[in-house]
C-alpha cells in the first residue's frame, strides 16, 4: 500500500496533497471565523493575495538566485516545475502581503492569527503525507517491527509520526474552546507543534547536525516552544477587549 501511495504522489504530484490540505484548511477557517471578528471576505482576500505572493515571489527569488541561467532563457520562469522556485522566499514573500493587506484592512493580528490557526493545523497534515509521499523527512535505521523499507534501509517511519502528530494536533485546535485572549490559540498550536518536532527530529536521518550534537530542527524547535511560551504568559496578561482600529 505504502508503495503504491509513493507511486501514485512521487515528486512533484506529491504538491497535490499540500493543495488539498491548503484548500481544506481555508474552508474550515471560514467557518470559524468570525468568533475571531474576521469576516469570511477578509479571509479569502487575504488568502488570495498571500498565495499569490508565494507563487510569485518563490518564482522570483529563485530565479535572482540563479540569473545566469534564467538569463539565457527568460521563457523559463513561466515554466510548470517546482524545481524552480525558493519556498522559504515564497514563505517570506506570503507573509508580507498577508501582512500589508491585514494592515490596510485594519485587521487585528493575533486575532488573524488565531482565525487561520486550523488552516495551519491542516496544512501540518498535508505536509506529513507530502513527505511520505516523496521519501523526505525519513528516519534513521531501526529494528523496530513497525520500521518500513525506504532508500535501503528498515527505518523510523517518522512521516507516519508526523502524520499522527499533526492529525492528534488539529484534533486538540479544533475541538479545544476558543481563548478569550487574542493570539492565545495559534501560540497553543504552535507551542504544540515545535513540541512534537522536537521530538520526533531525534529520529530523523536526514537532519543538519549542529552545536555538537542536536538537530538543527530541534534547536530551531526549542527556540519556537520557549518563545511561545514567553509570549502566551504576556498575552494573559493584557486585557482583551474589542479594538476595531487596533492591529495587536
Amino acid at each position: 500500500m505504502l508503495t503504491s501511495f509513493q507511486d501514485i504522489f512521487a515528486p512533484p504530484r506529491h504538491l497535490i496533497l499540500l493543495v488539498i490540505a491548503a484548500w481544506a484548511g481555508l474552508l474550515l477557517t471560514e467557518r470559524r471565523a468570525q468568533r475571531h471578528g474576521i469576516e469570511t471576505e477578509q479571509i479569502n482576500g487575504l488568502a488570495f493575495y498571500s498565495i499569490i505572493g508565494f507563487v510569485i515571489g518563490g518564482r522570483i527569488l529563485f530565479a535572482i538566485q540563479n540569473f545566469s541561467a534564467f538569463n539565457k532563457s527568460p521563457a523559463s520562469l513561466l515554466a510548470v516545475n517546482p524545481d524552480l522556485f525558493d519556498l522559504t522566499g515564497g514563505l517570506a514573500t506570503a507573509v508580507m502581503i498577508g501582512l500589508i493587506y491585514g494592515q490596510r484592512n485594519q485587521l487585528p493580528v493575533w486575532s488573524l492569527l488565531d482565525a487561520f490557526t486550523p488552516f495551519f493545523a491542516a496544512l501540518m497534515i498535508g505536509v506529513g503525507f507530502s513527505h511520505l509521499a516523496s521519501g523526505t523527512a525519513f528516519g534513521m535505521p531501526t529494528e523496530l517491527p513497525w520500521g518500513m523499507e525506504l532508500w535501503n534501509a528498515r527505518r523510523h517511519p517518522t512521516q507516519i509520526y508526523e502524520i499522527i502528530a499533526s492529525a492528534s494536533t488539529f484534533a486538540l485546535v479544533w475541538i479545544r474552546r476558543p481563548s478569550p485572549y487574542r493570539g492565545v490559540d495559534f501560540l497553543f498550536f504552535t507551542a504544540i507543534t515545535a513540541g512534537w518536532h522536537l521530538f520526533l527530529s531525534a529520529f530523523r536521518a536526514d537532519s543538519t547536525l549542529v552545536l555538537n550534537g542536536f538537530h538543527r530542527e530541534q534547536v530551531l524547535a526549542l527556540f519556537t516552544l520557549a518563545a511561545c511560551f514567553v509570549l502566551i504568559e504576556w498575552r494573559l496578561t493584557l486585557p482583551d477587549t474589542p479594538q476595531k482600529n487596533s492591529l495587536i
